[in-house]
């Protein structure tokens, strides 16, 4: 799919980061960064006129097996859905690339409108009363006595992992869900993660893939780094997130059957709700939804602070907290409120120290990540659903090209 191809790397030119990976035909990227820089106008153009032929039927190219000899550990190779699947799966994608190009021309979009194109799923307020359920849950649960904020942000800061131990910590955790992962699905001989510690960037973690089942992902020590969602961001990045599905879809979509199209992933599209989706369900599917006896045993003999009743009583009682940027984004995007008032409000509702609400924030101001909560947002609860545990289900996210749509409802 090369005009796919040709249209993401060249709104890549325009906007910073919208091009997440990219291991396709080298000499397709190469005439992209030495040709004429399209105009917006014409990527607008050019992205209606692939999803009318979409629409029209036009063959797609490639789709056959190639390779029958690929394979991934003990494990079936990863399927393809047919024509009919991945016509739908390009579809949703140009759609997302249309209605970023229209962004990039100028044209008038509303938030919701824009997420909705972008990624698949219409975003939704949580009313106010959900986080203060979880504020009444969280008091419940939290060791000391006075004002809840100040007690939920003292015993945050108190799990920080010394940071002349957190390579320890991440190698410890990622050696034990690399072999968790490959046990319960399989991984293709060969794949590797290489962890890096970064700064100066408006995300906790990142995945680069290279391509050619390698990862490299980097931790954001900007601020410091909390005991209680290390394994998470490990799972997340990693081990069954987004290095095992990138790795599996390489093996599988791109090597057996041909499917250039996954040799990129861009931001704006629903591949990437599917995809955090999944990451933020993968420690839950390797160590069960209580993993916090199991990540104990990693930390504690580290000398890393981390209580496993604690952290499972508190994670229980605040999940909803991670919808405050949602609620977030809609002020910033949609109410075009003060960045200073939403920072203060998510600092209430979220019980973050401004430092921490400051970088949450930042992550929806810059233009490239505005719109890109929603995928956490309503990511997890939607593969939460469709998965439902079922350890095949969670394998169809790895390895096949699903939509949104082709989960069902998000979960009220």
């Amino acid at each position: 799919m090369h005009r796919y191809l040709w249209l993401g790397l060249s709104l890549g030119r325009h906007v910073d980061g919208l091009v997440d990976a990219y291991y396709g035909p080298p000499e397709l990227a190469q005439a992209v960064a030495a040709g004429p820089l399209s105009s917006p106008t014409d990527l607008v153009a050019k992205a209606a006129h692939l999803l009318n032929d979409l629409d029209a039927g036009v063959p797609l190219d490639a789709g056959v097996p190639l390779d029958a000899g690929v394979s991934v550990g003990d494990t079936e190779l990863p399927r393809s859905d047919g024509a009919a699947g991945r016509r739908r799966w390009l579809r949703a994608q140009v759609m997302g690339l249309l209605t970023s190009a229209r962004i990039l021309a100028g044209q008038p979009i509303g938030y919701a409108d824009e997420v909705e194109a972008c990624y698949g799923v219409r975003p939704r307020r949580v009313p106010e009363e959900v986080l203060v359920d979880a504020h009444l849950g969280l008091d419940e649960v939290l060791p000391g006595t006075g004002p809840l904020a100040e007690r939920y942000v003292a015993w945050r800061e108190s799990q920080v992992v010394p940071p002349d131990r957190l390579r320890a910590a991440i190698d410890s955790l990622a050696e034990d869900l690399r072999e968790r992962t490959s046990r319960r699905w399989g991984l293709p001989p060969g794949e590797r993660v290489d962890f890096e510690m970064v700064t100066a960037k408006p995300w906790s973690g990142f995945n680069y893939y290279l391509g050619d089942l390698h990862s490299r992902v980097a931790v954001n020590i900007d601020l410091p780094v909390l005991s209680p969602g290390l394994a998470h961001l490990v799972a997340h990045e990693a081990y069954p997130g987004h290095h095992t599905e990138h790795s599996r879809k390489e093996v599988g979509l791109v090597r057996r059957y041909r499917h250039l199209e996954e040799t990129i992933f861009l931001v704006g599209t629903p591949q990437c709700l599917m995809a955090e989706g999944l990451a933020d369900l993968g420690l839950e599917m390797v160590m069960g939804r209580r993993p916090e006896e199991t990540v104990a045993g990693h930390l504690v003999p580290l000398g890393i602070p981390y209580d496993a009743e604690v952290v499972a009583a508190v994670s229980q009682a605040g999940e909803a907290l991670g919808q405050v940027r949602g609620n977030a984004a809609f002020r910033l995007h949609h109410d075009h409120a003060d960045p200073e008032v939403v920072v203060d409000e998510v600092a209430h509702w979220g019980l973050l120290p401004r430092l921490r609400a400051e970088k949450a924030v930042s992550f929806l101001l810059d233009p490239t990540w505005r719109a890109y909560v929603t995928c956490y947002v309503e990511g997890l609860p939607l593969c939460r659903s469709f998965v439902a545990g079922r350890t095949e289900r969670f394998s169809r996210l790895l390895d096949e090209q699903l939509t949104p749509a082709d989960l069902g409802p998000i979960p009220a």
